[in-house]
């Protein structure tokens, strides 16, 4: 089941929670709807699921229009943070509830939905707790039985809203390659709410990034990650090193430094930039190579913390170049052959780097 979104507004009073969203979600596809507090991520997917209801603009359920129909009739799963499980039920009992309360016209007969039931929980690795109540379970355990009363009305699209917010760490983890296992298996579309850039990049088939109430771009993981089309997503996926300078033909200057960009970064970047345009350049921590030599640098700095962490160290260092400290991200290898020592001062270059233009100067 592809879902269609068409030019779609929502407002509360007068704040504008969605504008002119448009988007296409892939059947049998994971989606996820990824973004700041307040994006309106949530939002969204509450009028794809026919919980609310926008202001303006269809949605589409292959060649279906749901704009104006319930959640009911839309045939969707909703899986909450929260579990919104019956606490005075057994496990058994909340799976099988939304095919319990359908109308005698349309609801299965009582051997049907035990054998339903039993094929979800067990779907779910959870069969030996029918009998048990949610306040038995754990967090993670509890979350499963959620997905698995989603999945019992068969939905054509399954709508998860933050679904391992309330869990720890090591939980969190271990579910979501649970659940990606699982949406493969069932092939369904399935669309996904979270902050958690980790868990969007690793879970999902495409990332709808959302800031504002507008979408910023919608891609594979790795292009989210690895090429990031607007400044706000190349600054809230991943982290960066922020340097202000401009451009002078084919040198970004920062201060004291010029640095010759790469022709690929030149030939991609002149078509947006002029000459001594102001610009901000973001740096990966990977990204950046330490050097004593002053060649071709971005700027220098002085080595101010060295944290080992593993295969990895990371180095930080206080700059003129930077408001901020500076991270670099180095192999154990690459730091012991460098022998860099705290309080020395070192020049950094770039590997590669995205430039954005500074447009309120």
């Amino acid at each position: 089941m592809s879902v269609v979104i068409e030019n779609l507004n929502k407002h509360f009073g007068d704040f504008a929670a969605l504008k002119n969203i448009n988007l296409d979600l892939k059947q049998g596809e994971l989606t996820s709807l990824l973004g700041p507090s307040g994006c309106g991520k949530t939002s969204l997917l509450r009028i794809i699921a026919g919980l609310d209801f926008a202001d303006a603009g269809k949605i589409w359920f292959n060649q279906r229009e749901v704009t104006r129909l319930t959640a009911a009739e839309r045939k969707v799963g909703f899986v909450f943070q929260h579990y919104a499980l019956f606490r005075h039920m057994s496990i058994f009992d909340n799976v099988a509830f939304g095919l319990q309360v359908q109308s005698r016209r349309t609801r299965p007969e009582k051997a049907a939905i035990k054998e339903r039931v039993f094929d979800l929980l067990k779907l779910v690795k959870l069969d030996h707790l029918a009998t048990a109540f949610p306040d038995q379970l754990s967090g993670g355990q509890r979350q499963r039985i959620a997905l698995a009363r989603a999945l019992a009305v068969q939905p054509d699209v399954l709508l998860l809203d933050e679904p391992f917010g309330a869990l720890d760490a090591q939980v969190r983890k271990t579910l979501r390659r649970w659940l990606r296992n699982l949406q493969q298996e069932l092939k369904i579309t399935t669309v996904f709410v979270t902050h958690d850039q980790e868990e969007a990049l690793e879970m999902s088939d495409r990332v709808v990034v959302m800031n504002r109430g507008q979408v910023e771009q919608v891609d594979f993981p790795s292009n989210i990650y690895y090429a990031p089309q607007t400044e706000f997503v190349t600054e809230f996926v991943g982290d960066n090193n922020v340097f202000h300078g401009h451009l002078e033909q084919d040198n970004l200057v920062i201060g004291e430094f010029a640095h010759r960009l790469k022709p690929e970064i030149c030939a991609k970047q002149f078509t947006v930039y002029d000459k001594a345009i102001s610009t901000t350049a973001y740096v990966r921590p990977y990204e950046l190579t330490l050097s004593r030599n002053a060649e071709n640098a971005l700027a220098k700095g002085e080595i101010s913390h060295i944290h080992n962490i593993g295969f990895l160290t990371r180095v930080e260092l206080q700059s003129l170049q930077s408001q901020q400290p500076i991270e670099v991200l180095l192999t154990k290898d690459q730091f012991l052959r460098g022998n860099y020592q705290l309080g020395e001062t070192v020049y950094l270059t770039p590997d590669n780097l995205n430039l954005f233009q500074n447009m309120n100067l």
